[in-house]
């Protein structure tokens, strides 16, 4: 009798990875930085040459970003993959200030890669992220594209995926694995219907869904991290901006809006960027929370225009 050997969980994981760049044509060169305040090991992976550009990603994961980072032409992309996410350690959230902490870790990422100064490319909760770098470490941020809809003011209502992964039954949901229809719906309900209707979405994407869920801990980090920063009434306020905290940043800063998503409004966007003085909103008839899953080229098109000028 032929005894197969069970692969690795990091090994099926990876395979799906690759899948899913290699439909892209892209083969990102993985690299590992240890930082030491907070203590974590992230995993970041480059892809390109040129100007330098920092990418942080939001729910959906690293693994959506594949279609936008391949029409991305000219620059030296990082994809960072957040504490907790595909290979990167977690961290304990709730030990820390959350506008502090994740400048912390984007700062030591930076200093980790030898780049004083770079773009930030940054979706959904990711924009956070971008932000508070360029809020307390202004120097380090040469330009700011934003994607999607994001916790950023009071204003702006929870979704409800991440209502319920606050709930004690957040904490059955992202011990399943997620199955291709679990994603579709959670795609619908991002504004993503159409696309999947029209096959826009990669089956690359949804399986390697599945894989971060079976193989990673990904999700229950997730959760864990979205519990230190909401509750079932909302986000808490310290993770979201004052109308003085945006009005101090000064980075060019382009701001990608699909009207089908349903994180924010076209209204709340259009008196955030008000706020920003070197803010610009661009809105995306249609288009959903991962604006760049509807169409690749055409949200690149806008990145690349903006960072030229």
């Amino acid at each position: 009798m032929i005894q197969t050997v069970a692969r690795d969980p990091i090994e099926r994981y990876r395979e799906a990875e690759r899948a899913l760049w290699g439909r892209y044509g892209l083969e990102p060169v993985e690299r590992f930085i240890d930082l030491h305040a907070p203590v974590v090991r992230l995993r970041v992976l480059e892809v390109g040459s040129g100007a330098p550009v920092l990418v942080v990603h939001g729910t959906a994961g690293p693994g959506s970003l594949p279609p936008l980072i391949g029409e991305l032409d000219g620059f030296r992309c990082f994809i960072l993959e957040r504490p907790g996410w595909g290979l990167s350690t977690s961290i304990d959230f709730s030990k820390y200030e959350y506008k502090t902490v994740v400048v912390d870790v984007l700062g030591g990422v930076l200093d980790a890669l030898e780049l004083d100064r770079a773009t930030v490319i940054a979706a959904s909760i990711g924009n956070v992220w971008a932000l508070r770098l360029a809020e307390r470490q202004a120097s380090r941020v040469d330009r700011i594209v934003l994607l999607g809809g994001a916790p950023l003011v009071p204003d702006v209502r929870m979704p409800p995926f991440i209502r319920l992964l606050t709930t004690p039954i957040g904490a059955l949901v992202v011990r399943l694995p997620e199955k291709r229809r679990m994603t579709r719906m959670q795609l619908r309900q991002l504004g993503h219907g159409p696309s999947l209707d029209a096959g826009r979405i990669a089956t690359e994407f949804i399986d390697w869904r599945g894989a971060m869920s079976r193989e990673t801990g990904s999700m229950r980090n997730e959760r864990a991290m979205i519990r230190t920063i909401a509750g079932p009434r909302g986000f808490h306020a310290g993770l979201v901006f004052e109308d003085d905290e945006l009005a101090k940043i000064e980075q060019p800063t382009l701001y990608v809006y699909g009207t089908a998503d349903p994180v924010g409004t076209v209204d709340v966007w259009r008196r955030v960027v008000d706020l920003l003085p070197k803010g610009e909103l661009r809105l995306l008839d249609g288009f959903g929370h991962a604006p760049w899953l509807d169409d690749p080229g055409q949200v690149a098109a806008g990145i690349r225009r903006f960072l030229a000028t």
